[in-house]
């Protein structure tokens, strides 16, 4: 099914929340206020490394309109916070590890008077050498940055099977390479920020961007030293995360000053906060060498990856075990040697981000794919498809994962497509002047849905007949852009064949809803429809039944419908022959309104072998992409794109489309431009004039998305979550393009420029010269 709007034959379901967030309506957490707030600022460290020696706040405090000053020694509870390890401080006590690090915070009664008041704070340190790289954190004489814990290794991963040593020894061809990938943004455009609400009951309401409320609700109660329940997370909507709100941000400091001050506090970070505070892509170094036969069978495979997490760990662990299993791409490889380190530098954070870990896996794979096929002469898709798993393989981890056909199918669907034709038969340069460069490239990937074995993955949620009479769903999945309330709405309607009127969805807030897990990994919507096929069939009994009992008619004649329950005539399932018996606002009279509710709980499948973070789920794409490089500058435009993507069943077209052009965008970003430049531990680009995100102007292309709906005879899933696979192949796809325009191997991203402008001689014929 192509998925564009011309010629999908799908619903396209008008999102919700669409006309308020155009006309600039919607109000996201950050927007909101309150009449007596006050507003809080962090001050954060000078220096990347250095011992702090010690902190005056008597300036600050006594400045008129400044109602708080907090450091480490106001932290009632856990002076600590982390969503897997807690080992970043609220606020320093003794060292600071980056810039981004916190040394106090202030209330004040306007932001101008908060920053005064940061300023008048005076901090003594004793500023040391920064570890500003993974080589610098593990030489012998380094420093620990964590000496009471890890030291400068986060985190280690192996994989090994077969003997690949040996096997190398009998490869008839080997590529090695070096692969080096950015630190990069998640760019959202809502900045870090919420409001935080005291009530006269003594607890405290958040209303701050997160992907996982109820997490954020754990870690701030340990922090303050109070029990759970005694906190509300409202974390929906919010303006963009793609991973980097997943963390606590402001949260500690917001939460702190509102429970000191007993008045709500707001906060909301500047660009340049979020820059020097936020979360990153990893930057990663792959070093990879593959050995094939003669007949271009994979034999041999060896990784090292090299991840740099910065000061803390937040995720890195995790990123690096998915980066790990993914090194190996969607291919069989009898001898494998793979070992990954995370290394903490004084960088800044990297963390969670669209992808996980598996864009710089699979932008090197699928490098060594391209070189290994040139090597032998053969056409690189074949080449992928002589070595592509079968579906009953095993996955990358030699684990049990569900067997579909999605990766033979994407890879045909690509075969055919016109896009990869052009690679096949390029066409003449006569018309473009001989610096400007066409090519096609292509890429495919497996992308694991799910947080992976071992780790915990909860899941659930409420199908209820409201007080309102409102078909009512809970989940704590949070909206942010990423179009989870029409997908709601869509299930629904289809399976009550009722209208949108007749819902009330209720999302991201602690104090009304179950816990569903967290709005990551893909995961959203799979979980969400599983576990609306757990509960809607009881839920629609007793709809039926108590309809039966209002109208005298057998519930087995009756079905749902709009505003209500409906007849059933001659078996019909057509509302043109029924009529209306009973309105749902009715039926939720008889009865407690307990009796209404149905809830469910359960765990994201996982693999049943016992591979830590190895994923059961998968998600395939292939991409191919059409580059123009002009060589006398070294820029590369994206000139046409096609997605093919098997991941089930569309649920919501528009929102299908929205993520696999997004997730293209920020793929394109991560190729061609964007690089979070860091220079002795600080960083150089520090906002967005400087930091080259994609434009109109890069993205007016040509994209096209074709779904591979087709899922097995009674799969149980569900929908796959697309929310990442759109931003995980793009990259080799474009650097294979740029291989086949100017014969230029790419192994540095962004795309170095200058190494397409040094390649300018070779092509250019004896005799001309640009004009």
């Amino acid at each position: 099914m192509l998925l564009n709007r011309e010629q999908s034959g799908k619903r396209w379901h008008l999102r919700p929340d669409g006309p308020p967030k155009v006309t600039g309506q919607l109000q996201y957490l950050t927007d909101m206020s309150s009449p007596d707030m006050i507003y809080g600022k962090v001050l954060r460290s000078d220096y990347p490394h250095a011992r702090l020696l010690s902190i005056d706040t008597s300036e600050a405090e006594a400045m008129e309109g400044v109602y708080a000053v907090l450091t480490a020694k106001d932290v009632p509870g856990l002076n600590r916070f982390g969503i897997a390890t807690p080992d970043q401080p609220v606020f320093c006590e003794d060292l600071v590890r980056y810039v981004g690090d916190a040394i106090a915070a202030v209330a004040a009664d306007s932001p101008e008077r908060a920053m005064l008041a940061l300023a008048a704070i005076r901090v003594q340190y004793e500023e040391l050498e920064p570890l500003d790289s993974t080589d610098a954190a593990l030489a012998p004489d380094a420093p620990e940055l964590h000496p009471h814990g890890p030291g400068n290794v986060l985190h280690r991963t192996e994989v090994k099977r077969g003997d690949a040593e040996q096997a190398f020894a009998s490869c008839a061809y080997v590529v090695t390479e070096t692969y080096y990938t950015p630190r990069q943004m998640h760019a959202y455009m809502e900045t870090e920020g919420g409001l935080f609400v005291p009530d006269e009951a003594g607890r405290l309401n958040v209303y701050a961007a997160t992907q996982h409320g109820y997490k954020d609700r754990m870690q701030l109660a340990r922090i303050i030293g109070c029990p759970e329940e005694h906190i509300r997370v409202v974390s929906s909507p919010i303006g963009g995360s793609f991973g980097g709100k997943d963390e606590l941000n402001v949260q500690p400091y917001g939460a702190l000053l509102a429970l000191k001050c007993g008045r709500p506090v707001k906060m909301h970070n500047s660009r340049k906060e979020s820059v020097r505070a936020g979360l990153k892509r990893h930057p990663m170094k792959i070093e990879m060498q593959t050995g094939i036969s003669r007949e271009g069978i994979l034999q041999a495979h060896r990784v090292r990856i090299t991840a740099d997490t910065g000061a803390y760990a937040t995720l890195g662990a995790p990123v690096l075990n998915f980066c790990t299993e993914h090194c190996m791409g969607p291919y069989v490889i009898p001898h494998v040697d793979v070992e990954g380190i995370s290394v903490y530098t004084n960088n800044g954070l990297s963390g969670e981000f669209r992808g996980f870990g598996g864009n710089q896996a699979i932008f090197a794979m699928e490098g060594q794919m391209d070189r290994l096929a040139q090597m032998i002469n053969m056409d690189p898709w074949e080449f992928r498809r002589r070595n592509l798993r079968q579906k009953q393989d095993p996955g990358p981890l030699n684990q049990q994962i569900l067997p579909t056909d999605g990766l033979s199918q994407v890879w045909e669907a690509l075969d055919r497509s016109d896009l990869w034709q052009k690679h096949l038969h390029p066409e003449e340069e006569t018309s473009r002047p001989p610096w400007i460069k066409r090519g096609v490239g292509a890429a495919i990937a497996m992308h694991g849905a799910g947080l992976g074995y071992g780790i915990p993955d909860p899941a659930g949620g409420r199908l209820s007949l409201n007080a309102e009479g409102k078909i009512e769903v809970a989940f704590s999945y949070e909206e942010f852009g990423q179009g989870l309330v029409a997908t709601l709405e869509i299930m629904l309607c289809d399976l009550f064949q009722c209208h949108t009127s007749d819902l009330s969805i209720v999302i991201g807030d602690t104090d009304r809803v179950p816990h569903s897990g967290s709005s990551t990994a893909s995961r959203s919507t799979t979980m969400a429809w599983m576990a609306l096929q757990r509960v809607q069939h009881g839920f629609r009994s007793k709809l039926l039944a108590v309809a039966s009992e209002i109208s005298g008619i057998p519930a087995d004649n009756l079905m749902t419908g709009p505003g209500g329950i409906w007849t059933k005539e001659e078996d019909s399932s057509s509302l043109s022959s029924s009529r209306l018996v009973a309105a749902y606002a009715e039926l939720v009279q008889r009865g407690e309104a307990k009796d209404w509710i149905f809830d469910t709980t359960f765990h994201y499948p996982t693999t049943p072998d016992h591979v830590v973070g190895g994923h059961y789920l998968y998600t395939y794409a292939a991409v191919a992409a059409e580059v123009e490089v002009n060589m006398l500058t070294g820029e590369t435009k994206l000139l046409d794109t096609r997605h093919i993507v098997a991941a089930g069943p569309v649920i919501n077209p528009m929102g299908y489309v929205g993520q696999i052009e997004g997730g293209s965008v920020m793929a394109l970003g991560f190729t061609l431009t964007e690089d979070a430049v860091m220079q002795n531990s600080r960083y150089v680009t520090c906002n967005l004039d400087t930091y080259l995100i994609p434009t109109i102007k890069d993205i007016h292309t040509h994209l096209e998305v074709e779904a591979i709906e087709d899922l097995p005879e009674g799969d149980a899933f569900g929908p796959r979550g697309i929310g990442e696979i759109g931003s995980v192949a793009l990259a080799p796809a474009i650097t294979g393009a740029i291989h086949q325009a100017t014969g230029v191997w790419v192994s540095h991203l962004p795309v170095p420029r200058e190494e397409l402008t040094r390649a300018f001689n070779v092509f250019l014929p004896e005799g001309v010269r640009p004009s």
